[in-house]
C-alpha cells in the first residue's frame, strides 16, 4: 500500500509542476505580449526591469495555474493509472480506490493551503508591484490618479469611482462628497460619463461630468439637488508626489484591504433612518440611495468571497478529477487537458455571472462565487463513492 501511495503521489506532483508551469506561461505570454513586450520593442523599458516585470507577474498567475494545474495532474495520472489495468490490479488486492486516493486529497487541501495564500496575499501584492513598475514605465498620470474599478481616496473630502477610464475617458462616474470630518457622505454625484483633465507640471487635475446628478443627506433628508455646478472641479491630491502609491483596483487587493475597505465604506455610506416627517418623494429617493449604497460595497464583497472561494477550488477540482480520469481511462494528454478546461470554463462562469451582478445586490452575488465550488465538492464526492463501489 505504501509503494502505491509513493508511487500515486510522485506521479501526481510530477504532472503538477509540469502543468503549472505550462498554464504560468500561457497566462504570462497574454500579459507579456500586451504590454511588456510592447514598452520593450519602444525603448521604454530594459531587459532587466521587463524580467522583473514577469517575475511580479508569476505568483499572480500561479493563483489560477494552480487549481488548473492539480485538476489536470489528477486527470492525467488516473487516466493513465485506469487504462493500464494498474487501478484494476490494485482492486483485485482487495484495495478500495478510497484507500487508493486519500494521499492526493490530503495533497489537494495542501494545495488549497497554498492556494489561500497566493489568492489572499501574495498574487495581490505582487500585482500592485507589477502595476506600479508598468506605471514608472510609462508615465501615464490619468490612470494612476482614477484607476477603472476602484474606490479612490486620494482627494481630501472625496471618494471616487469610476467603471471604466480609459486615458482619461470615464465611464459611470461616482462621486461621494464627505462631511467637514469626512467620516459620513453628505452628498452622492453620479454621471454616465465624464473626463479628466491633468496638469502634471502642478499635479492637479480637473474632472467633467457629464449629466450628472446628485442626491443631498442632511440629517435623514435624501433630496436631489442640482449637480451643475460638477461639471468642472478642480481637485488637488493629497499624494501627488512622482513616487506616489499606486492606489489598487479591486480585483488587486488582498483579503484584509479589502475587509478594510468594505468597513471603512459601511461605515462612511451609513444611512440614517428616514424621518416620520419625510415625504413620499423623500423617502423614494432615500430608498434609491440605499440601493445605491448596497451597489458601491457588492464589489468588494464579490471580490473578498471570490478570493476565498477560489482558494478551495484544488480541493473540489481534486474530487471531480480522480473518478473523470478513470471513466475517461485514456492514456492521451490532449483528453486530459480538453477536460480540464471545459471543466475550468464551467467553474469560471459562475465567477463571471457573480460579476455581472455587482450591481444587482438584491440577488446576493458574493454568495453565487461559493457555488461552483459546492457543486464540483458534491459532484466529485458522488462519482468517488460510486467509483469506488465499481458502479
Amino acid at each position: 500500500m505504501k509503494t502505491l501511495h509513493n508511487y500515486l503521489t510522485r506521479q501526481v506532483l510530477i504532472s503538477l509542476l509540469m502543468t503549472v508551469a505550462v498554464f504560468t506561461f500561457v497566462l504570462l505570454l497574454g500579459n507579456v505580449l500586451k504590454t511588456i513586450l510592447e514598452l520593450l520593442v519602444s525603448g521604454q523599458a530594459r531587459f532587466g526591469i521587463v524580467a522583473e516585470a514577469i517575475g511580479l507577474l508569476i505568483p499572480f498567475v500561479w493563483g489560477f495555474a494552480l487549481p488548473m494545474g492539480l485538476l489536470t495532474a489528477t486527470l492525467l495520472v488516473f487516466g493513465r493509472f485506469s487504462a493500464d489495468q494498474e487501478l484494476t490490479a490494485a482492486r483485485a488486492s482487495g484495495i478500495s480506490l478510497l484507500a487508493l486516493t486519500w494521499p492526493i486529497l490530503l495533497l489537494s487541501l495542501l494545495c488549497c493551503g497554498v492556494s489561500g495564500w497566493i489568492n489572499l496575499e501574495l498574487g495581490p501584492q505582487c500585482r500592485v508591484a507589477y502595476v506600479k513598475l508598468i506605471y514608472k514605465m510609462e508615465g501615464e498620470l490619468g490612470n494612476m490618479q482614477l484607476p477603472a474599478g476602484r474606490f479612490i481616496r486620494d482627494f481630501p473630502g472625496y471618494i471616487f469611482y469610476t467603471e471604466k477610464n480609459e486615458h482619461g475617458k470615464l465611464q459611470n462616474v461616482e462621486v461621494l462628497v464627505l462631511d467637514k470630518d469626512e467620516t459620513n457622505v453628505s452628498m452622492t454625484i453620479t454621471a454616465p460619463s465624464g473626463d479628466i483633465e491633468l496638469d502634471t507640471t502642478n499635479k492637479q487635475m480637473y474632472l467633467h461630468l457629464v449629466e450628472p446628478r446628485s442626491l443631498r443627506n442632511i440629517g435623514g433628508n435624501v433630496s436631489a439637488i442640482s449637480a451643475s455646478d460638477w461639471l468642472s472641479s478642480n481637485l488637488y491630491p493629497t499624494n501627488s508626489q512622482s513616487d506616489r502609491i499606486v492606489v489598487p483596483k479591486i480585483t488587486d487587493m488582498t483579503f484584509w484591504q479589502l475587509r478594510d475597505d468594505l468597513a471603512d465604506l459601511e461605515q462612511k455610506l451609513r444611512l440614517p433612518p428616514p424621518s416620520a416627517t419625510n415625504s413620499v418623494e423623500s423617502i423614494v429617493q432615500f430608498q434609491a440611495a440605499a440601493r445605491q449604497r448596497e451597489g458601491l460595497i457588492e464589489p468588494i464583497r464579490i471580490a473578498m468571497n471570490r478570493q476565498l472561494a477560489f482558494s478551495f477550488a484544488c480541493f473540489g477540482f481534486t474530487l471531480v478529477g480522480i473518478p473523470l480520469g478513470i471513466r475517461v481511462h485514456r492514456r492521451e494528454t490532449n483528453i486530459g487537458v480538453a477536460i480540464a478546461l471545459g471543466l475550468v470554463l464551467v467553474y469560471y462562469s459562475f465567477m463571471i455571472l457573480a460579476n455581472s451582478l455587482s450591481a444587482r445586490p438584491e440577488f446576493s452575488p458574493h454568495l453565487i462565487v461559493w457555488l461552483p465550488d459546492l457543486l464540483f465538492q458534491l459532484i466529485g464526492a458522488a462519482l468517488l463513492w460510486r467509483a469506488n463501489k465499481g458502479i
